[in-house]
């Protein structure tokens, strides 16, 4: 575990700390754990201060936190949360810390005079919702929106999900899929995006359909190899049960007993989302993603994603689920872009609906 060197204004921030609130004390039992739980360079314990406006000096297994006592209190659930993770073998990153801070707040919210129970090691995760799928094993929701969304895509046939990018929106949805196909509920994949960007025609574009679509589709793919076996993956390919199509191919199909899932959807017309939406077919189930504030359309031409959200808004077996940048999971640099730009468009802070 390497010891960060106090630096001239994080002294003065843990004089600061310690002068205005309280202290608090963690000691973690396991030393290896607790090596996982700090991170290389002590990214995570860095990113907790930074998220909390605490300070927290790290001596081998024991970590001392200074600040408002609220924050302080909060922090230390956080670290607790995080142990007990990687305790079950999970390593936990800076995404983590967000996930543990949101949900440890709403455990404050719902139960705030009933401490914690101490969980086992290995006991099973009863937080936020989570996927299980061959290759990633549990996978759980770092956040109340993501929590949200896996609970609408358990509850629903058809979800929207909007979002900046980073939210985790297509990379659960790619999990979700594969936990249905290995499961029996649904006996293929079908990954659709609108082929709009950069202003090309797809017409113009070199090899077969499937060549064709690729560059579109490689964030979809990307997710794939995360939750299946890379030659699983081929050979799903080859056989159809997972199926690569552009939104515009997929008019006078009827698709039965699939997932389908349409990425970068902000990106459909309202002819052609009106024209994917009445594809469902028997046993299936649809996903849809975007993000509303980057749409490449056309500058008259109006967005379907948008249009489909606001006309079904309630529609029973319907869900939606709302991102906004405080959802961000990907880098908090990300998280502060995405911010910066919703500031600067004058956008409200946007929650999960």
């Amino acid at each position: 575990m390497t010891t960060r060197l106090s630096e001239p204004s994080r002294l003065a921030a843990s004089v600061q700390a310690s002068l205005e609130g309280v202290e608090k004390t963690v000691t973690l039992a396991d030393n290896r754990a607790a090596s996982l739980l700090v991170g290389n360079y002590d990214q995570n314990i860095a990113h907790l201060e930074r998220r909390l406006s605490i300070v927290v000096h790290v001596n081998g297994n024991t970590l001392l936190l200074q600040g408002a006592r609220d924050n302080v209190d909060h922090g230390a659930r956080v670290i607790e949360s995080l142990y007990q993770t990687v305790r079950r073998g999970k390593s936990v990153g800076p995404g983590d810390v967000d996930g543990a801070i949101e949900e440890t707040a709403l455990q404050r919210a719902l139960f705030p005079d009933k401490p914690a129970a101490e969980p086992k090691a290995d006991a099973p995760y009863v937080g936020f919702g989570q996927i299980v799928t061959r290759k990633r094993g549990a996978t759980k929701a770092r956040n109340a929106a993501q929590d949200a969304y896996l609970r609408e895509l358990a509850r629903h046939e058809l979800v929207f999900a909007q979002g900046p990018a980073g939210t985790g929106k297509t990379w659960l949805a790619v999990g979700h899929a594969v936990q249905l196909l290995e499961a029996g509920h649904v006996e293929r994949l079908i990954l659709s995006r609108p082929a709009v960007e950069a202003g090309e025609k797809i017409g113009f574009l070199p090899g077969d359909m499937k060549e064709k679509v690729d560059p579109y589709l490689r964030p979809i793919y990307d997710a794939l190899y995360d939750f299946m076996e890379g030659r699983l993956v081929e050979r799903a390919l080859q056989t159809g049960v997972i199926e690569v199509a552009p939104l515009a191919f997929m008019r006078g199909r009827t698709l039965s007993n699939a997932l389908i899932l349409l990425d970068e959807a902000q990106n459909a017309s309202s002819m052609q989302m009106k024209m994917f939406l009445t594809r469902l077919g028997e046993g299936s189930r649809m996903i849809i993603t975007g993000d509303p504030t980057q749409v490449d359309l056309p500058p008259m031409q109006k967005s379907g994603f948008a249009e489909a959200i606001a006309l079904l808004q309630g529609v029973e077996g319907i869900g939606q689920v709302k991102f906004g940048h405080q959802h961000v999971v990907r880098h908090d640099l990300v998280r502060r872009i995405v911010q910066a730009y919703e500031e600067a468009a004058g956008q409200p802070d946007s929650r999960h609906g």
